[in-house]
């Protein structure tokens, strides 16, 4: 059986230095803002998952349906060897890409979480004997160094993760993916496409209100990690489509005039009945606008793939 290798790029204390440099440049903003990756704690991580089994919640059923009928496809065309995963979590969806490749060699899980790449890793093993998994504890929106494994290589980002970054950041992520690549090397990327907005307000404003509960809980998050007292409470959960942009964004919206203390930062934030906070910009996309995205960073598009329904998209694009 092939072992499990972790390497640590990510310094212990990285996670509290980041929640406090955005907290403080979030909250002194104008508008306010809260980027999305403090969402996942574990209450988080759980009520996401929470998220993906509701009816309104379409993305991740969508994107799993085109990896269960197309993974034979994905793996024709890219004849990895590696694979590389960007915010790879559990790794479940992936299972569909790893068991179609004849030839993979290694598997490259990149995460935040050292406890959930550990987990998912040595259940790959056991399934998968021959399989090599080298797991990284690394921010893969900062420079990333990729271990020596044999290529082609395949770099997966999927989830539709790239939308909760704005244009500037997803050039400059792309831009950062391709230096990760050698010519012939590919992209596999997931992205949510535009439709009726109707449906797109549903998913992440459901009847039930989870999505609610989630977006609060980035409050949870800071009031724990910094010593906070943000009232959840005292705050509206507020999904809305910008057609401009083509992106939803949450946000939280101040109930009252009230005013939150933050002793970790010396930070008292004054917030105004009616304000709002934005926690989540989640963008959609059109082929030719991904296509020209992937052009600018170096990388071609070559397959297109959509669910049923042609509510999400996996594109494989190479480097040049």
């Amino acid at each position: 059986m092939s072992p499990l290798h972790v390497t640590r790029t990510l310094p212990e204390d990285a996670t509290d230095a980041a929640l406090r440099a955005d907290v403080l440049r979030g909250l002194t903003a104008t508008p306010k803002t809260l980027p999305p990756k403090w969402f996942y704690d574990a209450r988080g991580s759980e009520l996401f998952e929470k998220i993906t089994e509701l009816p309104e919640y379409y993305p991740t059923r969508a994107e799993r349906e085109i990896l269960a009928t197309r993974a034979g496809e994905i793996a024709a065309a890219a004849r990895a060897r590696t694979l590389v995963e960007l915010g790879s979590g559990s790794s479940e969806k992936t299972r569909y890409l790893i068991d179609a490749f004849p030839d993979l060699h290694t598997y490259v899980p990149v995460d935040v979480s050292e406890s959930a790449l550990t987990q998912a890793g040595k259940s790959l093993i056991e399934e998968r004997p021959g399989l090599a998994v080298h797991a990284l504890i690394a921010d893969f929106t900062a420079r990333l160094a990729l271990p020596d494994t044999p290529g082609p290589r395949l770099l997966a980002f999927l989830g539709g993760t790239i939308g909760n970054l704005l244009p500037a950041e997803r050039a400059g992520f792309l831009a950062s993916v391709r230096g990760l690549l050698s010519p012939g090397d590919g992209l596999l990327l997931g992205t949510d496409l535009v439709k009726d907005e109707r449906v797109l307000v549903r998913a992440y404003d459901d009847a039930a209100g989870v999505t609610a509960e989630f977006n609060k809980n980035v409050l949870a998050v800071v009031n724990r990690g910094l010593g906070a007292d943000f009232d959840p409470d005292a705050f509206d959960h507020v999904a809305s489509w910008d057609a401009e942009n083509e992106w939803i964004e949450m946000r939280l919206r101040s109930l009252t005039q009230q005013t939150v203390k933050i002793p970790a930062l010396g930070l008292a934030v004054d917030f105004a009945a009616g304000e709002e906070l934005r926690t989540e910009v989640s963008a959609k996309f059109r082929r030719e606008g991904v296509r020209t995205e992937l052009s600018a960073a170096g990388l071609e598009l070559t397959h297109w793939w959509t669910d049923g329904e042609g509510r999400f998209a996996l594109s494989l694009s190479v480097a040049r």
